[in-house]
Order: structure tokens, then C-alpha cells, then sequence
């Protein structure tokens, strides 16, 4: 994946809006010293979390599938 695009994260995140507040929240986790789930070191902590949810790599808390281990969880309640 060259570019990321909104379009590549919907298909994690159905709605707009959640993918915004999910995106700022794993943003603020990255800036905080969150370790990265996407082996892109290069990439500004914006593009990494937009990388990570288009992966489904982050998922919001109620919308957690149990199969995917490697998920990480983030409260959209914080």
C-alpha cells in the first residue's frame, strides 16, 4: 500500500465520524509512546494509526471481532 486513503479505512470503519475519533485517539496513543502495530517507521503518527486501522490492526472497543488477536482496543468512551 503506497498511499493510504479514507476509502482503504472504511473498509474496517463503516462510519466517517468513528474513523475520525478512532484515527485522533490511536494518534494521541502513538504521540504518548504507544509502540507502532505496522512496521512503518518512516511515516508521521497520523498515517501510521490511518496504516493500523486500514489493516484492522485498531478496532473501537464495541466493535471488536474476537478472531483477530492482534487487534488493539481502544475505548471510544475516553
Amino acid at each position: 500500500m503506497a498511499r493510504i486513503t479514507v476509502e482503504d479505512c472504511l473498509e474496517e470503519e463503516k462510519n466517517r465520524f468513528a474513523l475520525v475519533h478512532l484515527t485522533s485517539k490511536r494518534v494521541k496513543q502513538l504521540l504518548k509512546g504507544s509502540k507502532p502495530l505496522v512496521n512503518r517507521p518512516e511515516n508521521r503518527q497520523i498515517v501510521t494509526a490511518l496504516r493500523e486501522i486500514a489493516a484492522g490492526k485498531v478496532l473501537r472497543k464495541s466493535a471488536v471481532d474476537t478472531s483477530n488477536d492482534n487487534a488493539e482496543e481502544i475505548d471510544p468512551e475516553e
